[in-house]
């Protein structure tokens, strides 16, 4: 579990940008907003890489 709450954590910590930009129309925020999806992708994109090999191991 310890991927997931990783995960949970990166989402929540992106709220305050989230309503910064898309409440309030900060342009600085949205910069961070776009960096912390580019991060979760990386992230998702390793996870399903973790995934498939843990599966392909058994």
């Amino acid at each position: 579990m310890d991927k997931y709450n990783e995960l949970k954590a990166t989402v929540e910590a992106m709220e305050d940008d989230f309503k910064k930009f898309f409440d309030d129309g900060n342009g600085a925020a949205g910069t961070r907003v776009r960096k912390a999806m580019l991060e979760l992708k990386k992230y998702a994109d390793a996870t399903r890489k973790n995934v498939q090999e843990i599966k392909n191991a058994k």
